[in-house]
């Protein structure tokens, strides 16, 4: 908990927590956007050339029971998150130094706003308390899957293919 206490304010914290998504994803190889203000509903985009992944970083420290809240919501002055303006979500378990990388729409579920799931259980998990725990440091999902490819059928496509060449 000593991270969470040398900040002032929420605000200085989630300067810090963007600082650290970004280093993490100049690590990762990514290629980072950051837009200038507060201006945007997101605080990170990802450069894949034809295509802008746009990420609102959060970040916790609350401690609830066995694991943590990560609050998901816009703040009381912003403007509302809705699934046309983000992709995803990035969460930061301060405490733990973890990450949860969560598709925007997995925590619109329908267009409602984002709820304040439970995060890093301490304990084993109990079916269906913590259905975030796919999304733990699930840096692949930020890659976009290339466009124009389609499903092999197990292969059957590419035979096809290679026996017509033949």
């Amino acid at each position: 908990m000593a991270k969470c206490n040398r900040f002032r304010n929420f605000k200085e914290r989630g300067e810090w927590v963007e600082a650290l998504f970004i280093a993490e994803l100049l690590r990762r190889g990514y290629t980072v956007l950051k837009p200038w203000g507060d201006s945007q509903p997101f605080d990170v985009a990802l450069n894949f050339g034809n295509r802008i992944l746009r990420v609102q970083v959060k970040s916790t420290s609350y401690r609830v029971d066995n694991g943590y809240k990560c609050q998901f919501k816009s703040n009381f002055h912003g403007r509302q998150y809705t699934p046309k303006l983000l992709d995803f979500f990035a969460g930061y378990v301060v405490p733990q130094e973890t990450w949860y990388l969560i598709p925007a729409p997995v925590l619109f579920n329908g267009g409602r706003q984002p709820t304040s799931p439970m995060l890093f259980p301490m304990q084993p998990v109990r079916a269906n308390s913590y259905s975030y725990e796919c999304y733990r440091e699930a840096w692949r999902l930020l890659r976009p899957k290339p466009e124009g490819r389609q499903p092999t059928n197990g292969g059957l496509a590419r035979r096809h293919s290679s026996q017509k060449q033949a």
